[in-house]
């Protein structure tokens, strides 16, 4: 197993107080007081997110190695303890909570590694996040790939 440095806490990452000021322009119209840009329905995934997500994210990125995803599968509790998840973190994942996977910081490219893992395949986490049955999703899938095809013809 190829572990991550347990020490997360110590390796001098830190949230800065100056932010990156893009200054005005049509760009930043969608973006709120607090500076960051809003897209309806979801939280972009940032700077701050891709922090408190890095655990999550780097365990996730560990299963592209097979010893690693039967070492998870063997054992979650203590791999998820070697990657010093957040507590909120580890109950998404005990929960198979890809909702709230996300919410912790995931990204979606490394989570779809544990979705494997847990059976779920990208069409299951397009589902969970749009919040339609798989077959709702799947409908609106095809109903998209043949409007596009049409109009291309």
């Amino acid at each position: 197993m190829i572990p991550l440095n347990n020490k997360l806490g110590r390796l001098g990452y830190s949230a800065s107080s100056e932010k990156f000021d893009p200054g005005d322009s049509a760009m930043n119209a969608g973006q709120a007081a607090s500076g960051k840009r809003q897209i309806f329905g979801t939280e972009p995934f940032d700077g701050d997110l891709a922090m408190r997500g890095y655990a999550l994210n780097a365990m996730c990125y560990s299963f592209n190695l097979k010893e690693n995803r039967d070492a998870f599968a063997a054992d979650e509790e203590g791999y998820m303890a070697q990657y010093c998840l957040s507590e909120e973190q580890k109950v998404a994942v005990r929960n198979r909570d890809v909702l709230g996977m996300l919410d912790a910081g995931g990204n979606v490219y490394y989570l779809a590694k544990l979705a494997g893992i847990l059976g779920l395949n990208v069409q299951d986490l397009g589902a969970l996040q749009t919040g339609q049955s798989l077959d709702d999703f799947k409908a609106a899938l095809l109903a998209h790939g043949e409007t596009t095809r049409r109009a291309a013809a």
